[in-house]
């Protein structure tokens, strides 16, 4: 998340967004609870030690997410390591009053559709352990790897959003094609009217990932224009 978690490093970090006006709203980390033994943990000790850098800055989230599975191994035997660590991770948040966000991702990990984010948060039962919903990031998606824009209905990516966006503390809000100033992969109309639907009123932050297409510098602004007319008052 930062270059260095050097406390004086941090500290200017902060003093610096506060002069621009800029929230930090969360922080991340990259992490993989599929792994085993020593390595396993390891990943404990990475999530813990952002949340005290997060509680140091006064963050209120770090994004986490939740195991990948290891080529050849079923995936019951995934789930069996990593929901202890989702346990004391979230503990560990609830200790230093910074909340886990789990992000949604496919790929091989598996929190791949909503039916599995909402497993782990309501066996977990922390309010501090809650969800990060990336649009583009549930199977199915059209933003997938080789997807190409194109949406496998049979998934029901869109299902598996108005699964967990009552869930939701954060929306990341993926951007593939907007060339046109609106999103051409992602029906944002529909999107923004389940958000409406569970009442959320939440942080929506962009990800744009159409650098193939166009760079950051012009797509990022369409992004924000195009986004600011799903949101009342804007």
């Amino acid at each position: 998340a930062f270059a260095s978690t050097d406390p004086t490093y941090l500290r200017d970090t902060r003093l610096r967004c506060l002069k621009r006006r800029l929230a930090l709203s969360y922080i991340g980390v990259s992490h993989d609870f599929g792994k085993a033994g020593p390595e396993l943990n390891a990943q404990i000790k990475l999530v813990k030690d952002w949340v005290d850098v997060a509680a140091f800055m006064g963050i209120p989230l770090v994004r986490i997410f939740a195991a990948w599975i290891p080529d050849g191994e079923p995936e019951a035997q995934v789930w069996a390591r990593m929901m202890p660590c989702m346990q004391e991770v979230a503990a560990y948040g609830q200790e230093k009053g910074v909340v886990l966000g789990l992000h949604n991702h496919n790929h091989g990990c598996v929190t791949r559709t909503g039916k599995e984010v909402r497993r782990i948060l309501e066996t977990v039962n922390n309010p501090y352990l809650s969800h990060i919903l990336d649009i583009g990031q549930y199977v199915g998606s059209p933003g997938a790897s080789g997807a190409e824009g194109k949406e496998d209905p049979s998934l029901n990516f869109y299902g598996s959003i108005a699964e967990t966006a009552p869930l939701a503390v954060h929306v990341r809000a993926k951007i593939y094609r907007i060339q046109t100033g609106e999103e051409a992969w992602l029906d944002y109309p529909r999107i923004f009217e389940i958000l409406k639907q569970v009442g959320y009123n939440g942080w929506v932050s962009i990800v744009y990932e159409g650098q193939p297409v166009e760079a950051e510098e012009t797509a990022v602004p369409k992004a924000v224009k195009y986004l600011r007319r799903f949101v009342p008052g804007e």
